[in-house]
């Protein structure tokens, strides 16, 4: 998939990320960043909402680990179970989400586990770029729901 047809996803199948302007800047095995801008994600401090920031992150985290059960040919449903977010300055301008697999994030035993039973989880981070800082840090857990589930 390029970078144009998961927005084009994105955009179609979570409407938020349309309504919030997301754009794929780049797509690889080990990572995907997402470009938001400031004017449609802009809280009443003109910086960006936490809300957004979150949001942007998370669906970068997402769109990794969609893309990789794609490419696996892994019929699934992707949630986010949990997450924690770390806001470490204000993004006062566009910004950009980098999705990562956690340290000790085991992608073997992901896909075996999902295939035996259906189901499985794995810890996918995001980082939060404005200005070339390092503005926020997402930490989740997602879980991948067979076809039939």
């Amino acid at each position: 998939m390029t970078p144009s047809e998961l927005q084009t996803y994105l955009h179609d199948h979570i409407p938020l990320s349309k309504a919030m302007d997301v754009s794929v800047i780049s797509i690889a095995d080990d990572g995907v960043t997402l470009n938001a801008p400031l004017a449609p994600n802009i809280n009443h401090r003109e910086t960006v909402f936490g809300g957004s920031a979150s949001a942007v992150a998370i669906l970068a985290c997402w769109s990794l680990l969609h893309l990789r059960l794609t490419a696996a040919g892994l019929a699934s449903r992707v949630v986010i179970q949990r997450n924690t977010m770390d806001y470490l300055a204000p993004i006062s301008g566009a910004f950009t989400a980098r999705s990562y697999f956690e340290a000790g994030a085991n992608w073997e035993g992901f896909v075996k586990m999902l295939s035996r039973k259906g189901r499985a989880r794995i810890s996918i981070g995001a980082v939060l770029e404005f200005e070339g800082r390092e503005a926020g840090r997402l930490t989740g857990e997602f879980v991948a729901l067979g076809a039939g589930l």
